[in-house]
């Protein structure tokens, strides 16, 4: 079981697309990343997703290769500048959620689950990458077991 963050796919600029939809790297860096996961066995029984469209498409694709069985569902209390203390209380490690979003949140939300601060940034989220985070025995807080980002260098 296990909580997965995603920074939404690489988007368009506001003036080629004023809703900042997915730029074709963004779709193909998505779904590469979701086919690797998939061949590796991740199991996600849903996604959760801000409702800003680059997050949504980002969801969609994920969806389309991971199929998890609760489906996708826009939630709120997850754009970039919310706040995660709230969000962060909600998150069940045994659920196998999946929720794509935005930075600062994601990054700030990865920090405070880890450190209980939201600050300083203790992972660096990249465009269509999944981190994954899970409770582990004797430890009060979850840990960072894996990651698939796009960029290696």
């Amino acid at each position: 079981m296990a909580f997965y963050i995603v920074q939404h796919g690489l988007s368009l600029p506001k003036d080629r697309d004023p809703e900042k939809g997915l730029a074709p790297e963004g779709i193909e860096d998505v779904r590469r990343i979701a086919e690797v996961s998939r061949n590796y066995g991740v199991k996600v029984e849903r996604i959760l997703h801000s409702g800003k469209k680059r997050a949504l498409q980002t969801a969609e694709i994920l969806a389309d290769v991971l199929k998890p069985e609760g489906g996708i569902k826009e939630i709120g209390g997850i754009n970039p500048l919310d706040d995660v203390v709230e969000f962060a209380f909600q998150v069940d490690f045994q659920a196998n959620t999946m929720v794509v979003g935005h930075l600062p949140f994601l990054e700030r939300l990865t920090s405070f689950l880890i450190t209980g601060q939201k600050e300083p940034i203790v992972f660096k989220q990249q465009n269509g990458g999944i981190l994954c985070l899970d409770r582990i025995e004797n430890q009060d807080t979850p840990c960072i077991m894996w990651a698939i980002m796009p960029l290696v260098s």
